[in-house]
């Protein structure tokens, strides 16, 4: 497990969940598991923990313990899997946004820009689109939407035009065959552009903030009144997101009022700023570095 992913913030999730030994948990991203043995070591035999990924290659790092449910789906269906489970309501959810180690460090999928494979970045490998596709597909206008609004890149124009004309002298299959293609663009920091350029395709490769906008909501709709939902987020447009949707149940700065002018929003908010790694942490694990958990109980 801790070659495939070293989890991030596991005593602060722990905390924050206040695991009741024979209550019913889902963890909706399962990835090395570790959050999910984290949650299983404090539950007592009746306790049961739900666990979700859409990477086959994580579901092998299972344990064998049968107050455990292995789910393999995105969980954007995490209310259509949990009914089927007969597992509602539930005493708190955990959702881990980051990509793991194991799918950075694994050249083949595609995820890193260190290593030379092929441009694919699925979470799914059952999908078709894959981070190839885009490039050969979209057309210039939509590359610079993505580039421009999941890697917030202030070339992303220049950066989509580049792309435009190298696939038109062939087609570009692999990392490193990309990371040629758009040398010439590069501005600033080059690590840093370079995992915006990466962040941004694999957000559009797996839908990610459509598919988290659907979790919250289905979130609210399975806890029980006094759950908890705790979400780690690794970058400013997921942290937003599930920010805005925990203070006012919402993925807008105002709630919607009715004609009274009120509003009831579903969760409660715990706590003003993120919870962060320890400096411990930060020594042990520097992807921890960037990682933000915010956590809210259903009112």
């Amino acid at each position: 497990m801790s070659e495939y992913h070293r989890p991030v913030l596991l005593q602060d999730c722990l905390d924050a969940l206040q695991i009741d030994p024979q209550g019913t948990y889902v963890d909706v991203t399962f990835g090395g598991g570790g959050h999910s043995r984290g949650i299983l070591s404090l539950l007592g035999p009746e306790g049961r923990l739900l666990a979700f990924d859409q990477d086959q290659e994580a579901l092998s790092n299972a344990p064998d313990d049968p107050r455990l449910q292995l789910i393999h789906s995105n969980f954007r269906h995490l209310q259509r899997f949990l009914r089927l489970h007969k597992a509602v309501p539930v005493d708190g959810i955990l959702a881990d946004l980051g990509v793991s180690s194991h799918q950075f460090d694994a050249a083949y999928r595609g995820f890193s820009y260190r290593f030379d494979g092929p441009l694919d970045m699925r979470m799914n490998a059952g999908q078709s689109l894959t981070a190839a596709r885009i490039i050969e597909t979209y057309s210039e206008e939509q590359l610079q939407q993505i580039f421009s609004a999941y890697g917030e890149l202030r070339n992303s124009r220049q950066l989509a035009s580049r792309i435009a004309e190298a696939r038109r002298a062939g087609a570009i299959h692999s990392t490193f065959g990309f990371l040629e293609a758009i040398s010439p663009v590069i501005r600033g920091d080059r690590p840093r552009y370079l995992s915006q350029v990466f962040q941004a395709l694999r957000m559009e490769v797996n839908d990610e903030l459509g598919a988290l906008k659907e979790f919250l909501q289905q979130s609210v709709q399975v806890l029980k009144p006094g759950g908890i939902l705790a979400v780690i987020t690794f970058h400013s447009l997921e942290d937003r997101l599930t920010k805005q949707f925990m203070r006012n149940g919402l993925f807008a700065d105002e709630p919607e009022k009715d004609a009274f002018g009120n509003w009831s929003a579903p969760l409660e908010l715990l706590g003003k700023k993120p919870i962060v790694a320890a400096e411990k942490e930060l020594k042990e694990n520097p992807r921890s570095r960037s990682a933000k958990l915010r956590v809210a109980r259903k009112k």
